[in-house]
């Protein structure tokens, strides 16, 4: 089982196990972290589990859909390493992967 380093925005960090086949943004939630608002439920159809995934790993990632790309282009607070939590899916090569919640908007 792969583990997922969680920067919360005042930067506590924290380890989880991360289940292959979850979305980020279900480890985040399923751990308690309450600042991961996650309106949608992983819909990919808002922004609130906005996370800036470290660049050692951003080439591990699929590439971006395009609803994905334009939720994301609606936050004040993109940057290259923006991805909707919700639809990166943890594996076994991403253990150990960064995430750091993005600022709320």
């Amino acid at each position: 089982m792969a583990k997922l380093v969680v920067i919360t925005r005042e930067g506590d960090e924290s380890v989880y196990e991360a289940e292959d086949g979850l979305s980020v943004m279900e480890v985040i939630r399923d751990n308690g972290v309450d600042e991961l608002l996650a309106l949608c439920g992983g819909c990919c159809s808002c922004a609130t589990c906005h996370v800036i995934i470290d660049p050692a790993f951003a080439s591990l990632l699929p590439e971006m859909s395009d609803d994905e790309n334009e939720l994301l282009d609606s936050s004040d607070h993109r940057t290259e390493g923006s991805r909707l939590s919700c639809q990166v899916i943890m594996k076994d090569d991403l253990d150990g992967m960064i995430v750091t919640i993005a600022p709320e908007d």
